[in-house]
């Protein structure tokens, strides 16, 4: 067997356990809810139709901070640490798309949307909208609720005081202050000083995405396995730059991504208000008439297809979309001369390459 046909099985191995226990562990958990009543099925229902797809970015990290760190392949504590990951992304999901006022989620109607879509079929009193927010925040709060159950599973090394108990602890606190760094920068950022929009809107992609999506799994990973406090410094030298790279290319993708790829209407953030790099950049760099121009119009939700297509115009010609590619580029290229310098084995330090490439260059 070739090392790259090792990888790939290896891998999906880790994908396919990680599947399953995701289906075991909600399988369990809907005994337990149908016999309140079987009107939570719906909800359960939302949960694992959001955990059977995406594409495992966290879960994978974690294995390979895992297997970095000398864990045994065939472990199961870091399938559980997988599923946990899983769920808690699913929760931020959910309440993400709340507060985004988004209506679509991987090419299909987002948690609320399938709620308030579930008012109006059954004819249900009262406001479909505020029903669906409702039974999503609920649906959220029952992943977060799974996630800590699901990392708890996994026994001594994620109990109270173990470091890999801490980081998990701290991504989760991390991604609240973030998110609500996120949606003041939405109403606050019109009137406050434009000049640190930029660094406003870095550190909001830095606390809300790259650490959760890449530092804290790979380091979460790498504790469960017993590694040293210098490779997790290693891990983290590689693993939040490319998380920054991450969400740069996320923002790109929410303006300018297509449809058909993404999952999500073209310009989507344009319409949700949100006040990334990107966006910060063109304010900086366009003229008078045309930062007035986005700042009068980002976060309408009826942005017009025309305004859209402006705004696009905007962020090209004034640089701001050419500036983010090169920060995409130099914190890929920070990452990658990190990874490097990793004293890992050529399978797990491989696997990282590649998932670090899929990152920065992904269309979706």
């Amino acid at each position: 067997m070739t090392a790259a046909e090792q990888l790939r099985n290896e891998q999906a191995a880790f994908v396919a356990a990680v599947a399953g226990e995701l289906n075991d562990f909600l399988t369990s958990r809907q005994s337990i809810m149908s016999a309140i009543s079987p009107d939570i099925e719906p909800i359960m229902g939302s949960i694992s139709n959001l955990v059977t797809g995406g594409k495992r970015l966290r879960a994978l990290m974690c294995y390979w901070g895992w297997r970095g760190a000398g864990g045994d392949p065939s472990a199961q504590q870091v399938v559980t640490a997988g599923a946990a990951l899983e769920l808690f992304q699913a929760a931020a999901l959910i309440h993400d798309d709340i507060i985004d006022r988004s209506d679509t989620r991987r090419g299909g109607p987002s948690v609320h949307r399938r709620f308030s879509e579930l008012h109006g079929t059954r004819g249900w009193a009262l406001d479909s909208e505020r029903f669906g927010q409702a039974a999503a925040i609920l649906a959220g709060d029952l992943c977060l609720s799974f996630s800590e159950e699901a990392f708890t599973d996994i026994g001594e090394r994620a109990a109270a005081g173990s470091r890999a108990r801490l980081i998990f602890n701290l991504m989760r606190a991390e991604v609240m202050a973030g998110q609500y760094l996120d949606i003041l920068e939405e109403v606050a950022g019109p009137v406050r000083d434009r000049a640190g929009a930029v660094s406003r809107a870095q550190s909001i992609i830095r606390f809300k995405s790259a650490k959760y999506s890449t530092e804290h799994p790979l380091a979460l990973g790498g504790a469960l396995a017993g590694a040293s406090n210098e490779l997790l410094r290693g891990y983290s030298a590689f693993a939040l730059p490319l998380g920054e790279a991450f969400q740069l290319r996320d923002d790109v993708l929410g303006v300018f991504g297509d449809p058909l790829t993404t999952g999500k209407p073209a310009g989507d953030d344009l319409r949700e208000g949100k006040r990334t790099v990107l966006v910060a950049l063109a304010l900086d760099q366009a003229s008078g008439p045309e930062s007035a121009f986005i700042d009068a119009r980002l976060g309408s939700p009826d942005l017009a297809d025309e305004d859209i297509l402006e705004i696009r115009r905007i962020i090209e010609e004034s640089g701001a979309l050419q500036a983010t590619e090169v920060l995409i580029n130099e914190f890929g290229a920070a990452a990658f001369d990190a990874l490097e310098a990793l004293p890992l084995d050529e399978l797990p330090k491989t696997a990282l390459r590649r998932l670090a490439e899929a990152t920065v260059s992904r269309a979706s």
